[in-house]
């Protein structure tokens, strides 16, 4: 399970704009899962809460994720799934810290703890694993890391394209990075909201799909969707995890002030 972590040409972004990277916005948001499709009926019943926290640590972006998702299978036999990411990216876009850990019923399923550094955002790099076990990964050339993939997509929104592939590699999975393929559909001028704070802002529905390096399988391991405004905020998601997929509803939001550095 991955975290939330997340174009009328193919274009590849070779760094974060600083334009993008203020745009960014500290914040905390909540939101409620419910089941959205279940492939063979394979999963008759899902719910679950993602919590999300972006904060401004001046020169660097802390990030923290808590998933918690409760699962029934056309058995009735209930799955109870916790998924913890947490990061510390710099804001230059050439450091990250990642730790993932995922508990299913009472046993730790995954754990996955390291460091990457690239040699400037959008370059090439290296990854570094802890856990699992130690590992040296090498990142390709145009990788980005998560807050750098987000403000890339960003820009390309405001650009008013609609197309960006691109490596990013987000600490989620032992194997370095994935490819992306992001659609961009839509993108708008502001108009209220429900939530105040982001009424003044463009936004527009984007699709990411990932998707394993080095294979030709044109199937994505995973997909996500989501209303993104121009600040690097979603108030609604559809996750889909292979086997069934889930939306989510932004239930609380919160933006957190700018860091006095």
């Amino acid at each position: 399970m991955r975290p939330l972590a997340a174009l009328p040409l193919m274009i590849a972004i070779s760094a974060m704009s600083p334009a993008a990277a203020a745009a960014l916005a500290a914040h905390h948001a909540v939101y409620r899962l419910t089941l959205d499709t279940s492939k063979e009926e394979g999963v008759i019943d899902a719910t679950g809460t993602m919590t999300y926290d972006v904060v401004d640590s001046c020169t660097a972006w802390t990030t923290s994720q808590h998933l918690v998702i409760d699962v029934t299978n056309k058995d009735g036999q209930n799955v109870h799934m916790v998924s913890d990411y947490a990061t510390l990216e710099t804001k230059d876009g050439t450091h990250l810290d990642f730790h993932t850990k995922q508990i299913t019923g009472q046993s730790v399923t995954e754990q996955i703890d390291g460091t990457a550094v690239l040699e400037h955002a959008g370059g090439r790099g290296t990854a570094d694993f802890t856990s699992p076990q130690k590992t040296h990964v090498l990142l390709p050339d145009g990788t980005l890391l998560p807050m750098a993939h987000t403000a890339a997509i960003l820009d390309a929104a405001a650009a008013g394209r609609r197309f960006l592939s691109v490596p990013l590699f987000d600490g989620t999975g032992a194997d370095g990075a994935q490819d992306t393929f992001v659609t961009i559909e839509n993108w708008k001028a502001p108009a209220p909201q429900s939530w105040p704070a982001l009424s003044a802002l463009p936004f527009g529905r984007v699709h990411i799909a990932f998707f394993a390096r080095d294979t030709d399988d044109q199937t994505p391991d995973y997909e996500i969707g989501m209303r993104y405004y121009a600040n690097g905020v979603a108030d609604a998601l559809t996750m889909n995890f292979g086997d069934f997929s889930m939306t989510g509803k932004l239930d609380r939001f919160d933006l957190k002030p700018p860091a006095h550095c």
